[in-house]
């Protein structure tokens, strides 16, 4: 019995060992990078915090499934005192969360065989309205994949105090109602509007499919398998004092630090708690817009695995096909550009220089992911540029981080 228990536990601790492995930092010249041209993003950055773009910014560069860059900038915090940045500090990732998260966990259930792209909504979602026309002459389903696309022509927000004022919250069940029977504002898959209620509609369909939050779905089939044990949602409440504060249930995100993101009206800076109303007042934290917090190692490892086709350390989150899927733009969407969850191309966020099937997403607290699956690199651009304040944008030096590392490319 002792020597069995003994097995047994040995068994966990070299479980545990292989799910934390994170990836390996190397010198940049081993994956063909040139580290004299890389080191300039530390002065592109390094002037965007001092313009006060940003208080501080981590920079995460992934190539050849090795750690080519990884650096911290300026401060974590400001307000009420000042705190350095670290490059283990977790970030609240925004609408991040839509692509590292929900829409991985939609491709995750159609590797297991649970949903098409091309299914109803409606299937999945009681009650929920597809589109016609004012006339009623016209009809169109809204399926997973408009969601995905933001071509479903949901609306792009809803009014959280108008939601809370009338069914209090958090009330999850509220919101979906809500959504599903919202307006339409265009025949799906006609054009593109991004929204945050076409990522919470998949989040409850992950959950009616599975059984289980969207918060444990990942867990169990993303972020553990890959030892992302710095990423989780941090669910949260308003107390009696009317301060944000998590529930006993969020956790510590592995007792790593955390940026704190606005002061609110009342004088709290949010810190742990998600900035985004729709998941903070409605989902209590958990939801698939916005909610995920991890780091820029977290963020790597899952970066990594896309580039190897779904693979990571002998751990399959996705099949290969599957993972190209997930980065390509659905044939009769194609003027929409948009792919199964991400922006798609170049411009705004990855900068002029990599390849024409980067993909990548934004948060609106500043987070970006950037993937070239052609020249097999990754940046991962986090900040908290909302802290104190919302204010003056990352995005042009974000864009310049990418052309730089787009530069340092010499092989």
């Amino acid at each position: 019995m002792l020597r069995k228990l003994v097995l047994t536990l040995l068994t966990i601790a070299l479980t545990s060992v292989t799910l934390t492995a994170k990836l390996k930092l190397v010198k940049p010249e081993s994956v063909g990078l040139n580290s004299q041209v890389l080191c300039r993003c530390d002065s592109v950055i390094n002037k965007a915090v001092a313009d006060g773009n940003a208080p501080g910014v981590v920079l995460a560069v992934v190539r050849h499934g090795q750690l080519a860059y990884l650096k911290a900038y300026g401060n974590r915090r400001v307000m009420p005192n000042k705190e350095a940045m670290t490059t283990n500090t977790a970030f609240d990732m925004a609408s991040c969360t839509k692509t590292i998260c929900t829409a991985t966990s939609i491709m995750k259930l159609i590797d297991m065989g649970f949903l098409r792209l091309n299914d109803p909504v409606s299937q999945f979602i009681p009650g929920f309205k597809d589109w016609q026309s004012e006339d009623g002459k016209q009809k169109e389903t809204i399926r997973i994949h408009h969601l995905l696309t933001h071509s479903s022509g949901l609306a792009p927000y809803a009014g959280v105090p108008a939601l809370q004022k009338e069914f209090g919250s958090p009330n999850p069940k509220a919101l979906i109602n809500h959504i599903a029977q919202g307006r339409r504002d265009f025949q799906p898959g006609t054009k593109t509007q991004y929204s945050c209620l076409n990522f919470i509609t998949l989040q409850n369909i992950v959950e009616n499919v599975t059984g289980k939050s969207l918060r444990d779905f990942a867990k169990e089939n993303i972020f553990r398998p890959l030892g992302m044990d710095n990423t989780d949602y941090l669910p949260c409440r308003l107390d009696d004092n009317g301060n944000w504060v998590n529930t006993p249930d969020a956790g510590n995100l592995g007792g790593v630090p955390i940026a704190p993101t606005e002061v609110q009206t009342n004088g709290q800076v949010l810190h742990g708690q998600v900035h985004d109303p729709l998941a903070r007042v409605m989902n209590g934290g958990i939801s698939g817009n916005a909610g995920l917090f991890t780091t820029a190692e977290d963020i790597a490892t899952f970066c990594a695995m896309l580039q190897n086709g779904g693979t990571w350390e002998g751990k399959r989150i996705l099949g290969p096909l599957t993972a190209k899927l997930l980065r390509t733009v659905p044939e009769d969407e194609t003027a929409l550009g948009r792919t199964l969850g991400w922006n798609h191309g170049l411009g705004y966020t990855a900068g002029d220089m990599l390849s024409p099937d980067t993909y990548y997403h934004t948060g609106y607290t500043g987070t970006s992911i950037v993937i070239d699956p052609v020249n097999d690199v990754s940046v991962i651009v986090l900040t908290n540029a909302v802290h104190p304040h919302d204010g003056p944008s990352p995005a042009r030096m974000r864009s310049i981080v990418c052309n730089v590392v787009a530069a340092a490319i010499v092989k």
